[in-house]
């Protein structure tokens, strides 16, 4: 495979798209704002003017957007990426997303005789730019293993997750497990500085034992620089949780600790703070 097309051109889309410049890929990119997918056309990637001119022709599309709604319009309808895509063509949503809609993609591509994985990917905007994202992927596995120079160019960990929909449980595993732990480090950045500890010396003392973990050692020094810029938006990692809140309850669970963590970043894109980074939610604390 040699022709990607790749839409959605932002904070993540921008890093993969390069990252698969440099593996000697051809890239064609669509955003639905042009300026922001122009920088990667000044770099060698080529424009399309629609979702199905990226999609017409190539060996590969990949998707990198915001919502559910947003990927629901990028592949159906007369100009979407199935009418449009080549036989043999496969396609990759990398946006996280309901593995209910992955799931349907999945089947509409296969009644065109195409391949369709989903394949979340977790490491943030560190990870994007890197080449060192993880990549969860769910779908047929020989189309998994097709398509994995393609992820290798991109991350460094991708593990083939199962059927359809896999990779979106897994990235809902993921993202649980996020809620959990930044509510917890910004708790305990909170504690720390009642109690007049130095924050720079407990992180220090604590990020390398037990408690450090990768969010810790990522976004703990960007709270104590009050560096609140997107690495990840508050506004997309509400998006995720209430898709796992919704897989939860569909399966009668009742994911305590994921719905009071929603409930404060609620609070926090009421307040109209959604577009900063999911590290602000230590301002829920400092209220």
């Amino acid at each position: 495979m040699k022709t990607i097309g790749f839409i959605g051109t932002g904070i993540m889309g921008s890093g993969m798209i390069r990252n698969l410049m440099k593996h000697g890929y051809t890239i064609y990119v669509y955003n639905r704002t042009k300026t922001k997918a122009m920088p990667l056309v000044e770099e060698g990637a080529v424009w399309c003017d629609t979702p199905a001119a990226c999609a017409s022709g190539k060996d590969a599309v990949i998707t990198m957007v915001g919502y559910p709604k947003d990927v629901e319009a990028v592949y159906f309808g007369d100009g979407g990426i199935i009418a449009n895509a080549a036989d043999g063509a496969y396609l990759i949503d990398m946006t996280t997303t309901s593995p209910k809609l992955s799931e349907r993609i999945y089947a509409a591509a296969a009644k065109r005789g195409i391949a369709a994985l989903d394949a979340p990917v977790t490491g943030g905007d560190t990870g994007a730019k890197n080449g060192t994202l993880s990549i969860l992927v769910g779908g047929d596995q020989s189309a998994y293993e097709a398509c994995l120079p393609i992820f290798q160019a991109m991350g460094k960990t991708i593990v083939y997750e199962g059927p359809a929909g896999a990779g979106q449980h897994t990235k809902m595993v993921n993202q649980i497990m996020i809620a959990g732990t930044v509510s917890g480090m910004c708790e305990a950045l909170t504690y720390a500085k009642k109690t007049g500890l130095d924050l720079q010396r407990v992180l220090d003392g604590v990020s390398q034992g037990a408690a450090g973990s990768a969010q810790v050692n990522s976004l703990a020094p960007r709270i104590l620089k009050g560096d609140f810029d997107p690495g990840f938006y508050i506004k997309h990692f509400i998006k995720d949780m209430r898709i796992a809140d919704e897989e939860g309850t569909a399966r009668d669970l009742h994911l305590q600790v994921l719905e009071k963590v929603l409930s404060m970043y609620g609070e926090l894109q009421e307040a109209g703070l959604d577009n900063l980074g999911t590290q602000a939610l230590m301002k829920y604390y400092e209220k």
